[in-house]
């Protein structure tokens, strides 16, 4: 029993909750931190502290996954191009239909709100398509198709490359149509191309972009993607990130391949190339997935650190939000761009075979190539990784909460 003359617990550190009346005109990050106290408004709380507090420090190399039909509901153009352009995104991990759809925006093509209960029976006699309560004619995917396998037969695409080089070249000629149509840049691959952010899609086939890849190979066209390259680059730009003395961060928005595509680049680094490294450091995903279904999306940071994805000694700052992502990014959007100031951009897609020759060099000096330990055993008494800087102290929680 705890006597009332007793110091008070160390559980009872955190902040009182008292919060004073919303008002009229409160602005979004006042609101998050105002009145997000518990539950998952508290996740979301954390969510957004840890953002402005911790990952969006000069140091960090922050990663973004897009899962879901983010894009098409229009949070590409509200929320992404604002944090590549405000140099918050540094590379990105998406669903190849979010960038194809996200290539409507570019062409000027219009999608529409609509209502989700309209018979789809009646919606498809008027060629009509649907994601959700999305609509658009069916013309705009005909338009798209024939803008990719236009842009797709050019000489410069007549090679074997990795998505991160397609999406560099495709964010180009986006950004030429947006310029040429005079409507500024509303294309996440247009506004990736502008700021040196490379975006890789962990499952290029998986879209109506590889579909036209794939029907142009009929042809005889010769682009190919380089999913070994895809690996290897997302690695080499954790690493790079370690070897400067910086950190490593991921936020996931929903789950699917593009999360554990992200994720695996430690597990690449460590597991695979042999070279002595620890895990992301800070770690935050929104989703609505359960972890007791066993499923990737669902999976909780914990999990992660047993496959080396995430530095243990970091747990304190990973946060899992249980909401829907259309609900929690424009919030963290608003919070961020309120918050904190704009960040240099790493350009890491202009450094894209510097960082490449980084992750040789590093292989066969560090690595498996060199000979170095590798077993289980002695990934598990490494302590702190070679040749990286000693962590940080435990001082508080994502929050900003000082730790008991």
């Amino acid at each position: 029993m705890h006597d009332e003359h007793d110091a008070p617990s160390e559980f009872l550190n955190g902040l009182r909750i008292a919060p004073g009346g919303i008002h009229k005109g409160i602005s979004a990050a006042d609101l998050i931190d105002d009145a997000f106290l518990a539950y998952n408004g508290g996740r979301l709380g954390e969510a957004a502290r840890l953002l402005a507090n911790k990952i969006l420090k000069p140091e960090v190399t922050l990663g973004v996954t897009l899962t879901g039909a983010l894009t098409p509901a229009g949070l590409g153009r509200s929320c992404i191009i604002p944090l590549i352009q405000a140099g918050v995104i540094d590379w990105m991990v998406s669903t190849g239909a979010n960038l194809y759809h996200d290539t409507h925006f570019a062409l000027d093509l219009k999608l529409h709100r609509g209502n989700p209960f309209t018979s789809d029976i009646t919606l498809r006699d008027e060629g009509v398509v649907r994601i959700y309560d999305i609509l658009f004619d069916y013309s705009v995917l005909l338009d798209t198709d024939a803008f990719y396998r236009e842009l797709i037969r050019a000489p410069h695409f007549q090679k074997a490359m990795s998505t991160a080089e397609f999406h560099y070249h495709v964010g180009k000629a986006l950004h030429e149509r947006e310029q040429a149509l005079g409507i500024g840049t509303v294309s996440v691959l247009s506004a990736a191309y502008q700021c040196g952010v490379p975006i890789y899609t962990s499952s290029p086939g998986d879209s109506s972009i590889g579909m036209n890849v794939a029907a142009v190979a009929l042809e005889g066209n010769k682009l190919v993607y380089d999913v070994n390259a895809d690996v290897n680059e997302s690695a080499s730009i954790v690493l790079d990130a370690k070897l400067k003395g910086g950190k490593s961060a991921v936020w996931i928005l929903g789950g699917g391949s593009p999360k554990n595509f992200i994720l695996q680049t430690e597990p690449q680094i460590q597991e695979v190339l042999g070279i002595d490294e620890r895990g992301h450091d800070y770690f935050l995903q929104i989703t609505d997935a359960r972890p007791d279904t066993g499923g990737l999306s669902g999976a909780t940071p914990g999990e992660a650190v047993s496959w080396g994805k995430i530095d243990p000694d970091q747990l304190p700052d990973a946060v899992v939000c249980y909401t829907d992502t259309t609900i929690a990014l424009p919030l963290l959007t608003a919070y961020i761009l309120t918050r904190t100031e704009p960040r240099p951009l790493k350009r890491l897609a202009e450094r894209r075979e510097e960082l490449m020759q980084n992750l040789r060099d590093q292989y066969a000096t560090r690595g498996r190539l060199s000979g170095a330990p590798t077993t289980a055993r002695d990934v598990a008494k490494r302590g702190s990784a070679v040749g990286m800087p000693e962590r940080e102290g435990k001082g508080t929680y994502p929050c900003g909460t000082p730790k008991p």
